[in-house]
């Protein structure tokens, strides 16, 4: 079978610096899934973008071409000697893009619908009422719950995982024959994610369409691809079929990529010092409900993103929050951070020192709240959208010294540069931009900023979710050393359960906007009791192509509540209560 993209001795720089892709060359035929593996800044995203001649304005492309047989029959063309009018009627048509960052891709000013729509629309010259039908449908596919009120809805007022769903729905709306895949999952929970990789791949079935697939979790290179490409630092390292790769990589830096890889354990890991009285962050009864607005002349309507969520963290622990987008993980987080209020009746608690009284944060005195901040800080899901682009690293980094006026300019600096040093950055970078950085990269410094002021607690909001495996590693490495050193206190939020399984002392699962399982890991990952906790732990992709993902497993504990067995069976409006099954173990359940 002819391939249907070449890539072929492509070398790509900036300015007079050495290479940051050399002599990369790969092939791909229809319906084939190849796999781009490797660190972040390894080239991988920049050989991507090439693809599709969306490459920064100061990069050049110093040899090879990238030839592409668009329609059956077809002669093949290069891409990189295409007209600009050629090559758009190529892009978001014949080859989509999946993008690892959609706060970055989306327009901020217009819809989902209308955006997800406008492919359609240009390519396939569909009428609104024809394509907001064909949107609607893959806004189901994708896993939204309400697909009318993703058509209506703006970037803003969807998660970071929604927004990646609606990414997703964008680049396979038109059926391309050739996807391109940057971190496609990367923000979503892995049940969505077992989903939406039983998507691709059934569109592959049905379209004869190939994927070239960005990735760090193995776990998915497992499930999907046919051949992998392991890059580092712009080079080819190992390539050869998924199969012979994963279970037997013949390249050291290959090797050290999967051992890096996070699982859950075969055996639960021996737990840590029990639990004691001492609270940092309690969460009581905490309801938070949104009125969305309905367009036109329909009512606005109400929207109840957690309910009655309790939590009590102990002092120098990690509490894991679990949970699908939309669940109500992140709203929770920016209510215990005071970035939201709850409704009439939940309260939040902080106590900054063992043995002081725990204070209402959403109650506090100016001086209180500005000593709160100080203590208590936020890393978040999305890097670029936290950092400001206008802002080099070093000012981004000193910034909330000198809000807070902590330290001399130079005391200040010296931080910064010792904080990028503690996340693996060389502090010679502090002078660049975001928009220099991988994705990867940009996370470590989200990270690097929030520790500047030397937080007492700290909120993690899915922190580790842009990494590459070996990266994350390393992060997570650090974050336990800091915790155990600086007696640091978590709130983890994320949708790897592999993760959690490492660093968590206590899980909350959370479904619909409520806890319905609460243990810790040895408990939880091992003896796992409600349909939805069982879902999430069949959903977790290993790497190993003798194992895949059992979507039919999946599908019964991720589906709508009012699905489940009858045991623990609710609805939008009552839930059975969260009860005590066994010393520690919390199940939602009917009795």
């Amino acid at each position: 079978m002819t391939s249907l993209l070449d890539v072929d001795d492509l070398t790509i720089g900036f300015g007079s610096a050495p290479p940051v892709v050399e002599n990369v060359s790969f092939s791909l035929r229809r319906g084939e899934t190849l796999a781009l593996v490797g660190e972040s800044g390894s080239g991988k995203t920049l050989t991507c973008r090439s693809v599709l001649r969306l490459l920064p304005q100061t990069a050049t492309i110093h040899s090879g071409s990238i030839r592409f047989a668009a329609g059956n029959g077809t002669a093949p063309v290069d891409l990189l000697s295409l007209s600009d009018r050629r090559m758009r009627q190529v892009r978001g048509d014949r080859i989509a893009m999946i993008f690892q960052e959609p706060m970055r891709s989306l327009s901020p000013l217009h819809r989902l619908g209308a955006q997800v729509a406008e492919a359609l629309r240009i390519h396939r010259n569909m009428s609104h009422g024809e394509a907001k039908r064909r949107v609607l449908e893959m806004f189901d596919q994708v896993g939204f719950a309400d697909p009318e009120r993703a058509w209506r809805s703006y970037p803003f007022e969807m998660s970071g995982g929604m927004r990646q769903r609606a990414m997703i729905a964008m680049a396979m709306v038109a059926r391309p024959e050739l996807l391109i895949a940057d971190e496609p999952t990367t923000a979503l929970d892995v049940t969505t994610q077992a989903q939406v990789l039983g998507l691709m791949r059934n569109l592959q079935s049905q379209t004869g369409m190939a994927v070239i697939l960005v990735t760090h979790d193995l776990g998915v290179v497992a499930n999907m691809a046919e051949q992998i490409v392991v890059m580092n630092r712009g080079r080819i390292m190992e390539r050869g079929s998924a199969a012979e790769v994963l279970a037997s990589p013949a390249h050291g830096y290959t090797a050290k990529l999967f051992s890096a890889a996070p699982m859950i354990p075969e055996v639960a890991r021996p737990a840590r010092a029990p639990a004691h009285d001492d609270l940092i962050l309690s969460l009581r009864d905490v309801t938070k409900t949104y009125t969305m607005r309905a367009g036109g002349w329909r009512k606005p309507a109400q929207v109840t993103a957690c309910r009655d969520v309790t939590l009590a963290l102990q002092r120098g622990k990690t509490l894991a929050v679990v949970g699908e987008s939309g669940s109500g993980k992140t709203t929770c987080a920016r209510i215990a951070l005071g970035a939201e209020r709850p409704d009439p009746g939940g309260e939040v608690l902080f106590s900054a020192e063992p043995g002081a009284p725990a204070l209402p944060v959403h109650d506090l005195s100016t001086a209180q709240r500005r000593l709160f901040q100080r203590q208590a800080q936020m890393v978040f899901q999305d890097p670029y959208s936290s950092l400001s682009p206008r802002m080099r690293v070093q000012d981004a980094l000193t910034e909330p010294m000198e809000i807070h006026r902590i330290g001399t300019a130079a005391e200040r600096r010296d931080k910064a540069a010792e904080m990028l040093r503690l996340v693996g950055l060389d502090p010679m970078v502090a002078k660049r931009y975001p928009h220099a950085f991988s994705g990867g990269q940009r996370q470590r410094l989200s990270i690097a900023r929030a520790l500047t002021l030397d937080p007492v607690l700290l909120i993690c909001d899915e922190p580790t979710s842009a990494l590459d495996v070996s990266v994350q590693d390393q992060i997570l490495t650090l974050l336990e050393d800091i915790r155990d050193r600086a007696h640091l206190s978590y709130l983890f939020i994320s949708h790897d359960l592999a993760v959690v399984a490492r660093i968590a002392d206590e899980v909350a699962v959370m479904r619909a906007g409520v806890i319905v399982e609460q243990a810790a890991p040895d408990t939880l990952f091992y003896n796992p009791q409600h349909p939805y906790t069982k879902a999430l732990i069949a959903a977790q992709p290993e790497p190993d192509v003798s194992r895949p993902i059992d979507l039919e497993l999946v599908a019964r504990g991720a589906g709508a509540p009012h699905s489940w067995p009858e045991i623990f069976r609710f609805d939008a409006e009552t839930a059975p209560a969260l009860r005590e099954l066994e010393p520690g173990h919390m199940v939602r359940y009917h009795v």
